[in-house]
């Protein structure tokens, strides 16, 4: 992955006009690399959406232990015309908030690669609802499930592993076990001010190819998928955000759309369930070496979660159809 410099880079780009891949390779538009620590330097039409300038970006957080207690340090960015790195260190609460119209707007859309702890590192540090995201590992398992595949438990598909599938990317994306050494050998890596050439270049890796993976899965997702891409997208944006109010204060998950509903075999509604577990029952949830969770998985078709060191460490998130999360929490209430 080469760079003009450190402050600009190449970003992959459906050849065909409109957003629209024609079949022919991507090509290459150098762009900027704007490091943000005030909401003057964002677009306009990012900070202020509008139903008339509609907008697609690769996004993605970086930070240390990312999650309800960690630190959110860098929020990435990516246009079709440049990637922004925006300092969350430095600009602080007040440049954040200046982004959470955007990151809560249903005209901008996000597309990130597995969402859940950024979404609950933006809700519990600013208060932002991460909202209107196209997951791209929840949209690869929807391509591979219509196509008849069928994925394990606990299976989940790396960035790393999705770029170097050439049905979207086809890349080695090396540079990112690198910085995995230099997280495990500096934990604080993500806080470094200023920010070093190789901070850059590991935070705008991370989101420079998502929107033409973007483009390369909606090509492939058939109007049922698309349906489950945002609804399992908006639950599993709220997963990890519990709260006493039971996300009374989240946007609505999107319904059954009618032109579905007609099928002979129309998808049921899903949903998330929170499960509670007692003190010193989530042993037996789990079971040795997690044998008892994954059988439940096994035994369900909906994703189990649970919120381990990061938390929250006394429940069980189920998503999925609604006949299939109330069996896996028949069977865990079973266990208990």
């Amino acid at each position: 992955m080469a760079y003009a410099s450190p402050y600009q880079t190449y970003i992959p780009l459906p050849s065909g006009s409109g957003g629209e891949d024609d079949g022919h390779e991507a090509h290459l538009s150098l762009v900027p690399i704007q490091i943000v620590t005030h909401a003057s330097q964002l677009p306009i039409e990012f900070l202020s959406p509008s139903p008339e300038k509609q907008l697609v970006v690769g996004f993605d957080c970086e930070g240390v232990d990312l999650c309800r207690y960690g630190t959110l340090c860098i929020m990435q960015l990516a246009f079709s015309d440049a990637i922004y790195l925006i300092d969350a260190i430095q600009g602080g609460e007040k440049l954040m908030k200046a982004c959470k119209r955007a990151l809560e707007s249903n005209f901008i859309t996000k597309v990130i690669h597995d969402c859940k702890r950024d979404s609950e590192a933006l809700y519990f540090q600013y208060g932002i609802k991460l909202h209107n995201v196209v997951d791209t590992q929840i949209a690869y398992y929807l391509i591979e499930e219509q196509h008849g595949q069928t994925r394990a438990p606990d299976d989940y598909i790396s960035f790393v592993g999705l770029l170097a599938d050439p049905r979207y990317c086809g890349i080695s994306y090396t540079e990112k076990k690198e910085v995995r050494v230099l997280l495990k050998q500096d934990p604080k890596f993500w806080t470094r001010r200023p920010l070093s050439e190789s901070m850059v270049r590991a935070a705008t890796d991370d989101v420079r190819f998502l929107l033409y993976i973007f483009y390369k899965m909606m090509e492939k997702l058939n109007e049922r998928s698309l349906w489950q891409l945002a609804v399992r997208g908006a639950l599993y944006c709220r997963c990890f955000c519990y709260t006493d109010n039971e996300y009374a204060d989240w946007p609505s998950i999107p319904i059954i759309p009618d032109y579905l509903t007609v099928e002979e075999s129309s998808p049921e509604q899903e949903i998330l369930s929170v499960l509670n577990i007692p003190p010193g029952k989530m042993g037996l949830v789990i079971g040795r070496k997690g044998a008892s969770i994954l059988s439940i998985k096994n035994s369900c078709n909906a994703e189990i979660l649970i919120g381990g060191e990061k938390g929250p460490p006394d429940k069980v998130f189920i998503i999925g159809p609604v006949k299939q999360v109330r069996k896996a929490e028949a069977i865990i209430r079973g266990r208990m």
